[in-house]
């Protein structure tokens, strides 16, 4: 299997006047994400949630390595973009299916594959969920079997995972778009994280739209030659 990028394609809401059930790669806001170049077999949903009150307690969770909390929880002030973020997911998935995972699992390889440097720690303190500092919150789930699940599987899992969040996360679930990914993310911390205060070619630009897009490509490029 061949590493090639993420790709950030999703299907749209229907927009028919008459109630109709959501599209089924979408779930009342959580979204069933497709990668290219993973094993059908693997099923990742995403979901973005704001205003989130309850950090301490999910974080405990995670510590303590509670089997109903495994998922990948990442401090939403931290991510440019879904391309950012599918970037790292997509790693992740392709560690476990190659069997180099560098961290217990493969939801938090996801967290440590956002960093620039092989620092695991490092790249949970700065990307993950924090008690004190994380307000907006991704949460990815990856999940698989031996077998691709029939459609009706793959619908009842994800209801599954979304009554899982929506009960534990006291936040407000949003969907995970540019736009709403755009409106809570902290470019002071993005520019520390990876490296970019001072690069001239940032300094140099002054539309704020294309500088932000040339931030997003070389956050994106030093995950990809981490420790190269």
């Amino acid at each position: 299997m061949s590493k090639r990028p993420a790709s950030s394609e999703t299907s749209d809401l229907s927009t028919t006047s008459k109630r109709r059930k959501p599209p089924s790669n979408i779930t009342m806001s959580l979204e069933r994400i497709p990668l290219e170049h993973i094993p059908p077999n693997y099923r990742v949903y995403g979901a973005l949630f704001r205003d989130v009150s309850n950090a301490p307690f999910l974080q405990t969770q995670l510590i303590s390595r509670n089997p109903e909390f495994e998922y990948a929880f990442i401090d939403a002030s931290t991510i440019v973009s879904r391309a950012h973020l599918l970037a790292a997911v997509w790693n992740a998935v392709y560690s476990s299916v190659e069997g180099n995972l560098r961290t217990p699992n493969v939801h938090s390889e996801v967290v440590a594959s956002l960093n620039i440097n092989n620092n695991i720690a490092d790249g949970y303190r700065r990307w993950g969920i924090t008690s004190d500092k994380t307000k907006n919150l991704v949460v990815v789930k990856i999940l698989s079997s031996p077998e691709p699940l029939p459609q009706a599987e793959q619908e009842n899992e994800a209801e599954e995972v979304l009554s899982h969040l929506t009960s534990q996360i006291k936040g407000r679930l949003v969907r995970l778009t540019d736009q709403e990914i755009a409106e809570v993310t902290d470019w002071q911390k993005v520019r520390k994280y990876y490296k970019l205060n001072g690069v001239p070619v940032l300094d140099q630009t002054k539309d704020e739209v294309v500088k932000r897009k040339k931030m997003e490509s070389m956050a994106i490029m030093g995950m990809a030659l981490r420790g190269l």
